[in-house]
């Protein structure tokens, strides 16, 4: 590996999956073959990565900046945070040198935001975030999914799915970049009640979030500080899944847990190949 990328690798044997026992050197194979796939939804975007030095059963840590010592060759964007008040550097992860030499620090999970540099206030991707609460679960969270892409469908927008790597679903929508974040958050959060009016297991307001048997449609995530886990990054999970898009007919019979590690490079088909070839525009809704 030392021959093919500027990465100075350490510690490849250390254990970051402790119940299956995967290494920092797997989850850095991993990436390698995954990154044709992977890269063009990281590309100009600033990256927030989870990072786990000591394995998932350890505390892990939410990282924005880019870490002291970075190389000269990894590529960032200053961007002030209105939270913060300060600026922050984000890694741009265009090539696969730097989606390596993340892997190398154990930035297991890489989330991005829902717009591109230099237009970060423009999004070209509209998220649909379906967050289930126990008893209900992905069974609840697949029904959602086929609700509202009929909904959307009648509204001429062809929308993609994922997984979330974890318990919930990601309904996405690419968009010509000219509106604004609050454009895309009012639109999903009209959608998800006019879904809520009619479906009782369906709820749309964050104060709703912990009702046990919901389906959240979580639509603040679509502002400009929030993320989402980025197509084919790993979770950290005990079963090491990956957030994978999906083709529609998968939903049935749904498990997260089949798609990780070890099967997603051996997956053959890819679902949001043309995601970005043809970005759509919102159409008015009552």
């Amino acid at each position: 590996m030392k021959e093919l990328t500027k990465v100075h690798f350490t510690n490849l044997d250390k254990i970051l999956y402790p119940d299956l026992e995967i290494t920092k050197a797997q989850v850095v194979e991993y990436y390698i073959r995954i990154a044709p796939r992977m890269l063009s939804f990281l590309k100009n975007r600033t990256l927030v990565r989870t990072r786990y030095p000591d394995g998932i059963d350890k505390e892990g840590f939410y990282e924005k900046d880019s870490p002291k010592g970075s190389p000269e060759w990894v590529k960032t964007f200053t961007k002030f945070s209105e939270t913060s008040q300060k600026d922050t550097d984000y890694v741009i992860c265009n090539d696969v040198d730097t989606l390596l030499w993340l892997a190398n620090l154990a930035a297991l999970e890489l989330h991005i935001p829902l717009s591109k540099i230099p237009k970060t206030n423009a999004p070209d991707l509209l998220l649909f975030d379906l967050d289930p609460e126990l008893p209900a679960g992905i069974n609840e969270a697949v029904q959602t999914t086929f609700i509202l892409k009929e909904l959307l469908d009648g509204l001429g927008l062809k929308s993609y799915v994922k997984n979330s790597g974890k318990k919930g679903l990601h309904i996405i929508i690419p968009l010509i970049p000219q509106y604004s974040f609050d454009e895309t958050k009012n639109f999903v959060h009209r959608i998800g009640e006019k879904l809520a009016s009619k479906h009782g297991f369906i709820v749309s307001e964050r104060k709703q979030t912990n009702i046990p048997g919901k389906v959240l449609i979580d639509y603040p995530q679509n502002s400009e500080r929030s993320t989402m886990i980025a197509p084919y990054s790993l979770r950290a999970t005990r079963e090491a899944t990956v957030s994978t898009p999906l083709e529609w007919t998968e939903l049935t019979n749904l498990n997260p847990f089949n798609y990780n590690i070890f099967n997603l490079p051996k997956r053959e088909t890819d679902p949001w190949k043309h995601l970005f070839d043809e970005p759509q525009k919102l159409p008015k809704i009552d």
